[in-house]
């Protein structure tokens, strides 16, 4: 089975236009960040995210740690599915479960070494997927995600060994490695952003040559 797959940093409703025209089974809409590259305003998001036809999957990547604060702000962007880039309590993640029922829970996993494997485990439970990144929370200024590093599959793969649900994997990709990235840790989907742009601009060249490696991949 080939792999969902999401593009990220959507900065307009052509790039998403894009994005699912050749085949996203998702796009991803980036909020205020300390760092890194594709955040635009939550009225943005809303207007991004109220134009993607179903069953196409809209992410809001969101740094808030705190559930209620990230109620608020999906009561604005409105997507069906919200990212957790920045580490998050089981008891928050339990509130957001209760408070959103009907949107899905994706948790970030900044691959470093054994730690992100019992990260991984802990969160597993309180989430409807994983999501397999590159950045470092330890900085002064956090990196959180839009890296464009490659981490160890190795790690990524004893994760996804490790954990019930659905695995996404990011960091780095291209149309380049992206066969050999799946092959190596065999996730559920597979997330791209800088990858297929130019420029920082959505590059709908890329954008087909990473499709065609992956196809367009299940519903999550």
């Amino acid at each position: 089975m080939k792999p969902f797959i999401k593009i990220c940093c959507m900065a307009s409703r052509e790039e998403a236009r894009l994005a699912i025209s050749a085949g996203a089974s998702a796009v991803g809409l980036v909020s205020a960040m300390p760092s890194g590259p594709g955040p635009i305003a939550d009225s943005l998001i809303a207007e991004i995210a109220a134009v993607v036809p179903p069953p196409v999957a809209t992410f809001l990547l969101t740094c808030r740690q705190d559930a209620d604060s990230i109620i608020e702000q999906h009561a604005v962007c409105r997507t069906s599915t919200l990212q957790l880039v920045d580490f998050m309590a089981p008891a928050e993640l339990e509130k957001l479960r209760a408070r959103l029922p009907g949107i899905k829970l994706v948790q970030v996993i900044h691959v470093g070494g054994e730690e992100s494997i019992d990260e991984a485990r802990m969160i597993a439970p309180f989430v409807d997927a994983l999501l397999l990144d590159s950045g470092n929370q330890k900085l002064a200024v956090k990196e959180l995600g839009g890296t464009g590093r490659v981490h160890d599959w190795r790690i990524s793969r004893r994760i996804r060994d490790a954990v019930d649900v659905p695995l996404f994997l990011a960091g780095g990709l291209n149309a380049g490695n992206v066969a050999a990235a799946v092959a190596a840790v065999q996730p559920h989907g597979v997330d791209v952003c800088s990858g297929v742009r130019t420029d920082g601009k959505l590059d709908a060249a890329k954008v087909r040559a990473f499709v065609a490696e992956m196809g367009s991949g299940p519903v999550f």
